[in-house]
């Protein structure tokens, strides 16, 4: 796999997965609607820890930051 997430986008990534945990354990959103939100957490946390989106390569983006040779 290549590296297709930059910096940018995985802190933004971990901070919405650390905002849907957080409301999800505080019962501000319960139900079908805060197990959705819990496991798109999951989901983020784990792209921005392998800097890897499945998505992105669908449709052709990349926010790695381009080297210098």
């Amino acid at each position: 796999m290549k590296k297709n997430m930059g910096n940018a986008d995985r802190i933004i990534r971990i901070a919405l997965a650390l905002i849907f945990a957080m409301l999800y354990f505080t019962h501000v959103v319960t139900g079908t609607l805060g197990l959705v939100l819990v496991i798109l957490g999951g989901v983020f946390v784990l792209t921005s820890l392998i800097s890897f989106c499945p998505l992105y390569t669908l449709v052709g983006l990349n926010t790695c930051a381009l080297k210098k040779p």
